[in-house]
């Protein structure tokens, strides 16, 4: 495997980036501790000692940086890291909200979800463009399109992108989540319940949808790459405020493994088929035909002006309690990209 350079900043320099305005959020809240007095004395100096951040088969940035140890490697053994698997956006979500975690991985659909309904979060770092939801079904069925959906059951798992895809795509057919039975399973059961017959289709997510294609036949009969968000990865707002140089640290590896992930794809693949225990070949799907990580990982117009079109589909939907109102905010509030701007100077 290629070697990374790690560029190790200094968390007192840190401390002083964070003071330049961010895009699109609170431009003055992210000053950190140190910067109101409580200066670090040397770069070995955190303002915590630890840091808990989730790692997701849907994110394989994630993946490369939990397996080399990027971030270990900077924060050394005054900071412990705490690894917490993820198994949808969904879940990523809990984990923020209940404060389980710093730092974590989602749809960038699911991050304005979970901000429009109260939880304190703003996306730090892009990790992926990704073609990662699509309408799946069993290797044989009857339903060829979307208006064959009608009446139909379909598995989804709510509060993620391929539950917004599904509702996106049944919205070009004149159709609405009403017109189907919905059930929501977690992505991997999704597959499952598909393969047993227990639902008609299934609004799926790689790599589990990749595998079931290549496994058991399964078919996509509904794609549109306009239809996925991008991969968010998120942090909570009193993370970002009281640690903003451990929250340095996270983005500049995550800028890291984008440049080994585009420079080794076969390595990539090989890293994901392991973690998600799939074979080589869906890895290498996933990762060079439906992952792209070649995207700027700083977070702004292009990510809201997607979340801008899901918005009025979250609205109809009924799950945000403050409605339109409340979506609205979110798109205001939900970018920080003061991190990411600082880990791609010079890059």
């Amino acid at each position: 495997m290629s070697t990374v350079i790690r560029r190790t900043v200094p968390a007192i320099v840190l401390a002083g980036a964070m003071m330049m305005t961010t895009t699109g959020c609170l431009s003055g809240e992210n000053a950190s501790a140190q910067s109101e007095g409580d200066t670090v004395g040397t770069a070995s100096e955190w303002s915590t000692d630890t840091l808990s951040i989730d790692f997701a088969t849907y994110n394989p940035l994630s993946l490369i940086v939990r397996d080399q140890g990027l971030i270990e490697d900077v924060l050394g053994d005054d900071v412990t890291v705490e690894w917490v698997q993820s198994a949808g956006s969904n879940k990523a979500n809990e984990f923020l909200r209940a404060g389980s975690i710093d730092v974590g991985s989602t749809a960038g659909s699911a991050a304005l979800l979970a901000r429009a309904n109260g939880s304190p979060i703003q996306v730090i770092d892009i990790y992926s463009q990704p073609e990662w939801s699509a309408i799946v079904v069993p290797e044989g069925s009857d339903i060829t399109s979307v208006a064959d959906l009608a009446g139909k059951s379909v598995a989804a798992t709510t509060g993620t992108d391929p539950y917004f895809f599904l509702l996106q795509a049944l919205e070009t057919e004149g159709l609405s989540v009403d017109d189907i039975e919905v059930q929501n399973l977690q992505h991997a059961d999704g597959r499952a319940a598909l393969e047993a017959g227990s639902v008609d289709a299934w609004a799926g997510l790689d790599p589990i949808m990749a595998a079931a294609e290549v496994e058991s036949g399964a078919q996509l009969i509904y794609r549109n790459v306009d239809f996925n968000s991008y991969g968010f990865l998120n942090a909570t707002e009193s993370f970002l405020t009281e640690h903003p140089d451990v929250a340095q640290v996270v983005v500049d590896a995550y800028e890291e493994a984008r440049a080994w992930a585009l420079e080794n794809p076969e390595e990539t693949a090989a890293l994901l088929a392991e973690v998600a225990a799939i074979d080589i070949e869906v890895a290498n799907t996933v990762i060079q035909e439906r992952s792209n990580l070649d995207v700027s990982g700083v977070p702004g117009e292009a990510q809201l002006d997607v979340l801008r079109v899901i918005a009025p589909v979250l609205v109809a939907s009924d799950a945000v309690q403050g409605g339109e109102s409340a979506v609205n905010d979110a798109l205001d509030t939900i970018v920080n990209d003061t991190f990411a701007v600082q880990a791609t100077e010079g890059r």
